[in-house]
């Protein structure tokens, strides 16, 4: 049975019109995004000195090498760069699984008091951070944590956000795959491992990003605990370039490309999954 031939669809000119406009609108927007990564990386390529001609240069120079050498000579880009790889990994881990278990427990467990803590969880996103800086402080010098490494992860491991995430994720859950877990036997903490945490795997992944990106970019933070030069992380390195006589811009903006790419990379790893973890509450609802 052959098939009937469609006639094609024929799109309104008003209509086609208005979607090339969009689409202009669009590039046009993500162009002048890209150009503050542009100058960053054309500046990274020329001398402070350079930087500062009238007019400005366009076109990349032949500083790069000499200004990382400066870098890693200055400040140890290179040994900065692993602090901070290596806080920003260990605390999104933990903090991504403290928000993912609290999340499945303000979900899926009745009892007494979980409406008043979930409006705590709330209520805790309403609190400035500069508010925390002084009693956090007084709590790290108590208990002798100032220039250690726990003292930058520790704090900020439970996410009022990441919790309220989680738990969005996990509303939906079909409580009828837990009883069938439980009743094979399966312990809560496998079947949590097991049976739920790949099934929000897109939430999971969103929340990953969201959490390495908030903490490689830290600055206030680790400047206040962090005062070994070997301990600093790459906002804090590249903060001492900023002299009161002289400041290094040419390596300021090689630090922070440096700085900028593990989060791109770390974006085009997990895009597929930041995207559904985003439309995955409005797919829901």
């Amino acid at each position: 049975m052959t098939a009937l031939p469609q006639a094609p669809v024929r799109v309104h000119p008003a209509r086609r019109a208005g979607r090339v406009l969009v689409r202009l609108f669009l590039a046009a927007g993500a162009v002048v995004s890209l150009v503050p990564f542009l100058w960053m990386a054309i500046a990274s390529t020329h001398s402070t000195s350079e930087l500062f001609r009238s007019p400005p240069p366009f076109l990349p120079g032949g500083q790069l090498l000499d200004n990382l050498v400066r870098l890693q000579e200055t400040i140890g880009f290179g040994r900065v760069l692993l602090n901070s790889a290596g806080i920003a990994v260990v605390h999104t881990v933990l903090s991504s699984l403290i928000s993912a278990m609290c999340g499945y427990g303000l979900a899926k467990f009745r009892f007494r008091g979980r409406g008043l803590l979930l409006g705590a969880v709330l209520a805790t996103m309403m609190i400035p951070f500069q508010v925390l800086l002084v009693p956090l402080f007084q709590m790290m010098a108590s208990v002798g944590w100032i220039d250690s490494y726990q003292a930058v992860v520790l704090p900020f491991l439970v996410n009022s956000f990441g919790i309220l995430l989680m738990r969005q994720s996990f509303v939906d859950f079909p409580d009828e795959l837990l009883e069938s877990a439980r009743i094979d036997g399966s312990g809560e903490l496998r079947t949590f491992y097991r049976v739920v945490l790949p099934c929000v795997r897109p939430q999971l992944g969103a929340l990953v990003i969201f959490t390495f990106m908030a903490q490689w970019n830290s600055f206030i933070w680790p400047l206040l605990m962090l005062n070994s030069e070997d301990k600093y992380t790459v906002p804090v390195a590249l903060n001492t370039l900023t002299g009161l006589t002289h400041v290094d811009y040419s390596g300021l903006m090689l630090g922070s490309l440096l700085a900028t790419l593990p989060l791109m990379f770390l974006f085009l790893i997990f895009q597929r999954q930041f995207v559904a973890g985003l439309l995955g509450g409005a797919v829901k609802g």
